[in-house]
């Protein structure tokens, strides 16, 4: 057999390992979906405490095929520990209440082809930490999203360890977000308003209603507590145009003033009511204002005016682009892959090592590989894709490198498509020496150079994916949190994949669901844009659940980028726009 024939047989063989691995794992496009807020409120608690009422927060888990997920405002990860439930989101506190209605939205993904497996929590939360213990448990309900959006009104009673926790009850209403996806940012602040307090002034905050087509209403927002003063300046907010007056600016809003009492028991101190139509008035620089009426005074009073004005200072509109319309107006995902090449992998000639070549059968790389790839690839026009290694020796001095090209040329470390880095992946096998240590911030520093050069062009032109697949803990974790933190600046986001049976639990940390990661001096990273997800987790979940999770939060983490510098989609369909323009 000549060289060309062995070559030939070599690309077969590549192309055979590349068709298997996308043929194993169902590659297929993630459905249409729409989103839902659910907005939760609770009735009877039971306190915890007989001297005092609780300070309940509402704590939403999730769980999604077979796996537990973690969705931190609207975005699904894949959990750390798949048997047990992890935290999604949690409401505000409310102090000394044992019926609390919660103005935080949950905003979730509803896909009606999954069984979307939902649990509430109620916790006592001490004023002196925001943390979750044991004993602050008063009571949780399971159910799933499609029984609320169903329902579109769901009321149980809390469990605790299995019982009825008292008469205590959970009620989650569920809307669709749909049409119109702007905020509208708004600051009111009052004037004179009436003193409830003896021995010093009202501490007033300020809550917004939505009037609903069945009479009831629905909290929108509640203000902050402004402490001892009866001219207060409430602190600025947004919130969604869909929230505030379900996309019908002439909606009636009750809006109330109320005087905070440490014991729960808030003094009214007046309202009035207005539409979204009316806030506009507001916009470029203009003012609107209200008077404070007390119905109780106005009605025995007869030299009665007002309890206050109430006056809204500013109403801006903020447009918020999708992650379609960035894509549609010519954004390109630009995707690289980092491969571990460090010893502990094991000698890639013997069957037990993680960068074993079967001819037919794909390893983990492999198959983390293509899912990701498979998926990233659509977002690309050029299908070409810088492909990096790190920890091994390399020809021809063998060196230790952290990020070289593993086609090695360090000019263009570009594959042709996903299947050009399967093929350099195996082509390179051979002529490594695997060695250490797991280094990964050389890798996410190359990547943050080319995303900070497009920065400059302030366009949303180029999003960078870094996918970096390792069978270890990283070994230079100060230097990784200071890259990540440094590319939570940038139009960057960080897939990290473990592959194999390491104990992957200290890798938990670059993943900011469960907190906010800061660099070793402390400074925190501007947006979560790290994804940790053990493949092991997925050896036997649905097929292409691996790339579906750690992809999920993409969209929103591009769509966060591009919203929070002001920058808009390239080019937009006039039709596209004009559809979700607010009626006036």
């Amino acid at each position: 057999m000549n060289m060309e024939d062995l070559e030939a047989q070599g690309m077969k063989k590549m192309s055979n390992i590349y068709e298997s691995a996308a043929n194993t794992l169902g590659i297929f496009n993630s459905p249409c979906l729409t989103k839902v807020e659910l907005r939760v409120a609770c009735k009877g608690i039971s306190d915890r405490d007989a001297l005092s009422k609780p300070d309940p927060c509402v704590i939403l888990k999730m769980q999604s095929h077979g796996q537990w997920f973690e969705e931190t405002t609207n975005r699904r990860t894949a959990s750390k520990l798949p048997d047990v439930h992890t935290q999604v989101d949690r409401t505000e506190v409310i102090r000394t209440c044992i019926n609390p209605v919660y103005s935080k939205l949950f905003t979730v993904d509803f896909y009606f082809e999954e069984v979307q497996r939902l649990r509430f929590e109620v916790h006592d939360i001490s004023s002196t930490h925001n943390g979750l213990k044991e004993a602050d448990f008063l009571g949780g309900m399971e159910c799933t999203l499609g029984q609320i959006v169903s329902q579109r009104k769901l009321s149980k009673s809390l469990l605790k360890h299995g019982n009825t926790a008292g008469k205590s009850s959970i009620t989650v209403i569920a809307e669709e977000l749909s049409g119109n996806d702007d905020y509208v940012e708004l600051a009111f602040n009052a004037r004179k308003l009436d003193d409830k307090d003896f021995f010093s002034k009202s501490d007033p905050f300020l809550e917004i209603f939505r009037m609903n087509d069945d009479a009831t209403q629905q909290l929108v927002h509640r203000t902050e507590v402004v402490m001892n003063n009866l001219s207060p300046a409430w602190k600025s907010f947004k919130v969604s145009v869909n929230s505030l007056c379900s996309g019908d600016p002439d909606r009636r809003l009750k809006c109330i003033v109320w005087d905070w009492d440490s014991n729960g028991k808030h003094d009214f101190i007046g309202e009035f009511t207005s539409t979204f139509k009316e806030m506009r008035g507001a916009m470029e620089g203009k003012q609107v204002q209200w008077e404070c009426i007390n119905p109780k005074y106005k009605a025995k009073k007869k030299n009665y005016k007002n309890s206050g004005i109430v006056i809204l200072n500013q109403c801006k509109i903020h447009k918020m682009h999708s992650f379609l319309d960035y894509i549609m107006g010519g954004c390109q995902i630009q995707f690289t892959v980092a491969i571990d090449f460090t010893a502990s992998n094991g000698d890639p000639r013997n069957s037990c090592s993680l960068h074993y070549i079967h001819p037919y059968q794909p390893n983990e790389y492999l198959k983390a590989l293509v899912a990701v790839g498979e998926i990233c690839q659509d977002y690309d026009s050029d299908k070409m894709f810088p492909a990096f290694g790190f920890g091994a020796r390399i020809p021809p001095e063998y060196t230790v490198s952290h990020d070289f090209a593993i086609n090695f040329n360090e000019d263009n470390p570009e594959c042709a498509g996903i299947q050009g880095v399967v093929e350099a992946y195996q082509s390179c096998l051979p002529k490594l020496q695997l060695y250490g240590p797991t280094n990964i911030a050389p890798i996410i520093q190359k990547v943050a150079k080319s995303a900070s050069e497009e920065t400059n062009t302030k366009e949303a032109s180029q999003y960078f994916i870094l996918l970096i697949l390792t069978d270890g803990v990283i070994t230079d974790m100060a230097d990784t949190r200071e890259a990540i933190v440094h590319a939570s600046h940038l139009p960057m986001s960080v897939i990290i994949v473990g592959v194999g049976n390491a104990d992957f639990s200290d890798m938990q940390m670059l993943d900011g669901d469960d907190g906010i990661l800061r660099s070793p001096k402390g400074e925190p990273v501007l947006r979560d844009i790290v994804q940790f997800v053990p493949f092991r987790n997925f050896k036997h979940a649905s097929p292409a659940a691996l790339a579906k999770s750690v992809l999920a939060e993409v969209p929103n983490q591009v769509v966060d980028y591009y919203n929070g510098k002001g920058i808009k989609p390239k080019c937009s369909s006039e039709m596209y726009e004009s559809s979700r323009t607010l009626a006036p």
